[in-house]
């Protein structure tokens, strides 16, 4: 059974950081894709609603990160330990959202978390 477990939510003020995690079970890690996808509040509970963040692809160090972020948000993988972070600096309070972790694994087949919540307000 493939699990995605998310921590490292929380209630931040501007300009703060907060760093989340990602542990995975169940599925070929190293071969995955790992992202990061947000949904504002208000947005529908599907998937589709969700706006990607940051992605590490797999056998590779290479990242994508959205332009709404960059420069603010690093994603790092840890193969040994099944886990993806998103290390969160400089926070704004249009980051406030459910975030989400995502696994695409080597087979096109497509994994969620069930989400943390960050919100930035002071």
């Amino acid at each position: 059974q493939v699990r995605l477990v998310e921590s490292g939510g929380g209630v931040v003020q501007p300009g703060g950081s907060l760093t989340l995690s990602c542990v995975t079970s169940g599925l070929s890690f190293s071969t995955s894709v790992m992202s990061w996808y947000r949904q504002a509040p208000g947005k529908g509970g599907d998937p589709i609603e969700r706006d990607f963040v940051a992605a590490a692809f797999s056998r590779t160090p290479e990242t994508n990160v959205a332009d709404s972020v960059k420069g603010r948000f690093t994603i790092a993988r840890d193969n040994a330990k099944n886990t993806v972070y998103l290390i969160m600096d400089n926070l704004k309070p249009e980051d406030t959202a459910e975030y989400y972790c995502n696994a695409q694994t080597s087979g096109d087949y497509d994994f969620w978390g069930q989400g943390t919540q960050v919100t930035v307000s002071s």
